[in-house]
């Protein structure tokens, strides 16, 4: 059996939880394979609101376990908070023993680096992301496997700041106490143990048994470290090939791979956005889209579709389809807008370079629609609302099978 992914094609807050969500009904497991708690997917279900940042989003299907893999760092505290949401996830819920923690000394380096950028900071979270998977790659990290010893782990930490002195003093990050650590990771390790456990292994032979798997990814394509809008961008492979290293599947284990998309497009944080709206169109968007961060709370950047960057993305992520998200919040425009070429040094081009910062967007123009909020059959939506669907399918070159008119998981349109 291989196993069906979902990923976010745009800079994140596509929607995704809603669709794992939706789909996770069908599902045995749902496995996240990368990302932190800067991660923030937001699920209606019966008008109840349902804010998750690391469980996975199948955690609202009683029948499915719930994975993390080793490719997500963690912050125990974090985890532990929205744990408390649920009270049966034993033996629904396996964390790898192999993903990375997020200490407080990873926040605190995080905030001190966003501080000094100025004028050029990143617009990170500042929960600690980016260093601990720094700290992974540079290979003196700490991992979740470690709270089994956790007076080791405590030398471990010890040592990292005795090795790091010039920097801890420099933002200043004070040594903890070898009691302080001991009592922190303790605490830990009471309520985490009994869910980390080797990963791999488990999805291997969920897979080998035939189950369904559905791998979930957190933030969105154009974030990706190494394809994205680069300085501006997050500290993992966000794309679908990051499942493979973040969880330890091989290509041939992926299935079908569902791309997730906003009807226009925003972004949070600073770096280029070829399409944002500076005026009233975009303030808008942000108001009847409830624009803001999930995890932060921050406003979102808001703007029109960009048709040449979901087709780089669908292409990069090998998308077998694409659901369309928010249809409904461009309801009573009379324009609605979609870029589908970029000047580009004085000519126009129909890819993404680089450097899109330098692009302008070159605009197509499509009549506007009164109501599509709550339809659930194709045949609910206005005949300009199906005109937009059909050229933004063409456009981008991928199918899309389904149209989201609603934050409520039942007002979702399959095609």
């Amino acid at each position: 059996m291989q196993a069906d992914l979902i990923v976010g094609i745009q800079w994140g807050d596509e929607g995704k939880g809603k669709i794992v969500d939706l789909l996770a009904q069908q599902y045995d497991a749902v496995a996240r394979y990368q990302g932190g708690h800067n991660a923030g997917h937001t699920i209606w279900v019966d008008g109840v609101k349902y804010a998750l940042h690391l469980i996975p989003s199948g955690v609202l299907n009683p029948a499915a376990i719930n994975i993390i893999g080793n490719g997500v760092v963690v912050s125990p505290e974090a985890l532990i908070k929205e744990m408390k949401q649920f009270d049966d996830l034993l033996g629904r819920l396996f964390v790898s023993d192999s993903a990375h923690m997020i200490l407080n000394l990873h926040i605190q380096i995080d905030q001190a680096k966003e501080r000094a950028r100025g004028d050029k900071a990143i617009g990170t979270t500042g929960r600690g992301i980016g260093p601990a998977y720094s700290e992974k790659i540079s290979r003196s990290g700490f991992r979740l496997g470690e709270l089994r010893d956790i007076e080791a782990l405590a030398d471990r930490v010890l040592e990292y700041f005795d090795n790091n002195n010039a920097v801890c003093n420099a933002i200043g990050l004070d040594k903890p106490t070898r009691q302080e650590l001991l009592v922190e990771f303790k605490e830990y390790a009471e309520k985490l143990l009994p869910y980390i456990t080797n990963t791999t292994q488990l999805v291997w032979k969920l897979l080998d048994e035939d189950k369904k798997v559905l791998l979930e990814g957190a933030q969105g394509t154009l974030l990706d470290i190494d394809h994205g809008t680069y300085p501006y961008v997050t500290s993992s492979s966000t794309i679908s090939a990051g499942a493979c290293t973040g969880l330890g599947i091989n290509p041939k284990d992926i299935g079908g791979i569902t791309g997730i998309v906003k009807a226009y497009t925003t972004r949070v944080g600073n770096g280029p956005f070829t399409t944002e709206d500076f005026g009233d169109e975009g303030e808008r968007l942000r108001v009847q889209g409830h624009e803001f961060g999930t995890t932060t709370g921050r406003k979102r950047r808001c703007g029109w579709f960009d048709a040449i960057a979901v087709k780089h993305a669908s292409r990069l992520n090998g998308c077998t389809d694409l659901s369309l998200m928010k249809l409904d919040v461009l309801d009573g425009f009379e324009e609605i807008k979609v870029c589908v070429a970029y000047e580009y040094n004085g000519e126009t081009i129909e890819y993404m370079p680089v450097d899109v910062e330098n692009c302008k967007p070159i605009y197509k123009s499509f009549p506007g629609w009164d109501k599509t909020e709550g339809a659930k059959n194709w045949d609910e939506l206005p005949e300009t609302a199906q005109s937009y669907v059909l050229a933004l399918e063409a456009m981008v070159n991928t199918k899309i099978a389904m149209v989201s008119t609603s934050p409520d998981r039942n007002d979702t349109i399959r095609r």
